[in-house]
């Protein structure tokens, strides 16, 4: 009689999928797929931003590798002997004696101009 009973109700217990309870749940599959493909997405966006920063770092690096070399470069040929130096092709040179200071002498221009 028990067997009767659980036919009636629904048949065997053991059997739980079944396409009515299928299409009940169906909107929840579909959210739950939803889900995992933005799961998925958010994943390899997130790699992506990751290779980005650290191609960015990377150049970054090196950039500031170069500006330190020619930095470095740059205070070396702006020494006064490496300036003496490029200069005597020029025939440029630094005199011996000290530059002479001009003075300025203060006439009133405005009564010899009348």
């Amino acid at each position: 009689m028990n067997k009767n009973r659980d036919n009636k109700n629904g048949g065997d217990k053991l059997i739980i999928i079944r396409y009515e309870w299928v299409l009940k749940h169906l909107p929840f599959f579909l959210f739950l797929a939803l889900l995992t493909i933005l799961y998925i997405a958010n994943g390899h966006w997130a790699d992506n931003t990751l290779k980005n920063t650290n191609a960015a770092n990377r150049s970054v690096k090196e950039l500031e590798y170069e500006y330190k070399s020619l930095k470095s470069l740059e205070m070396f040929r702006s020494r006064e002997a490496q300036v003496v130096k490029a200069s005597e092709p020029l025939n440029l040179f630094i005199p011996e004696e000290a530059p002479v200071q001009l003075e300025v002498s203060n006439v009133n221009t405005t009564s010899s101009a009348k």
